[in-house]
């Protein structure tokens, strides 16, 4: 299925979704154009969770909260197989991306709040199904947020989470040096987040991305300064402790590590990725149900 073309079939169930790694790279190469590409961009890479969702024995119906959805492009494909989906972010980011997605795609069962996440102003089990497709990490109070989500779920409903330990190359959100050294675990994030800072503004020819997809370097050349949003540091027995204390239990997980241990042997992979010495280093996604 992961290289299978992307898809809409019409059946009398409703639409069944594809994934096609080539349209969700198209996108991601344009997602940093403007918030409406970005939700677009969500909008078809959604396909993966979904995909997730169905093998690890998740129905997507009833009403569903994804609670983080920036834009808005996630919900609207989500609303193409539930009842009703609600999207809320802290922004209004959605207004002008995901509202209008909507209304293009003829999608009149979805809507979105501006809230706060660690505030839901919903009742209790107001949800079947909860999503949080990388929020955590940028959450004040990961504990308060996630007894949020758990309080607003229904008895027997579900919660799906996907982040990345802060560690990580992809966990760090922090740009990428040409040359590919981990400055942070040197450093320390506080004074590597400084550097990468200085480095915008300075020497941005350092930097692997391109300039319209690298926020250092457009703040820089706006004149702003960057202040790192990264809220949460992820390490996965906190994590694991937090899902406990909120209410919750991991009926399924994906541990996704980094490329280069990919191309490790099975049992080296393997073993960098359960232990809890390396984990946090190695693991670029995990996803949680």
């Amino acid at each position: 299925r992961p290289d299978a073309r992307l898809r809409d079939v019409e059946t009398s169930g409703g639409r069944v979704r594809e994934i096609d790694s080539a349209a969700i790279k198209s996108h991601a190469g344009r997602r940093f154009r403007s918030e409406y590409d970005y939700a677009l961009f969500e909008y078809y890479r959604s396909a993966k969770l979904i995909d997730f969702l169905d093998r690890a024995g998740v129905r997507i119906g009833g009403r569903v909260l994804d609670c983080g959805c920036g834009g808005g492009g996630m919900p609207l494909s989500l609303a193409e197989h539930a009842d009703h989906v609600t999207g809320i972010d802290p922004q209004d980011r959605f207004s002008q991306a995901g509202v209008t997605l909507a209304r293009e795609r003829h999608i009149d069962n979805v809507s979105f709040v501006r809230t706060d996440g660690m505030a839901l102003p919903f009742a209790s089990g107001t949800f079947d199904l909860v999503l949080s497709h990388s929020v955590i990490e940028h959450v004040a109070d990961a504990a308060l947020y996630l007894k949020e989500c758990r309080r607003v779920m229904k008895n027997g409903g579900r919660f799906y989470l996907s982040t990345a330990p802060y560690l990580s190359p992809p966990g760090a959100h922090l740009p990428h040096l040409l040359v590919p050294v981990p400055v942070y675990l040197f450093l320390g994030r506080p004074l590597a987040f400084r550097t990468f800072r200085w480095l915008a503004r300075h020497a941005p020819w350092m930097l692997r991305e391109p300039a319209d997809e690298n926020s250092f370097i457009r703040d820089a050349r706006m004149g702003l300064v960057k202040h790192d949003d990264l809220l949460e540091k992820v390490r996965m027995r906190r994590l694991r402790g937090l899902i406990a204390d909120a209410g919750l239990r991991v009926a399924h997980e994906h541990l996704h590590v980094i490329g280069s241990v990919r191309r490790l042997p099975p049992a080296i992979s393997r073993w960098l990725r359960d232990s809890r010495l390396t984990q946090d280093i190695v693991l670029g996604n995990v996803e949680l149900v």
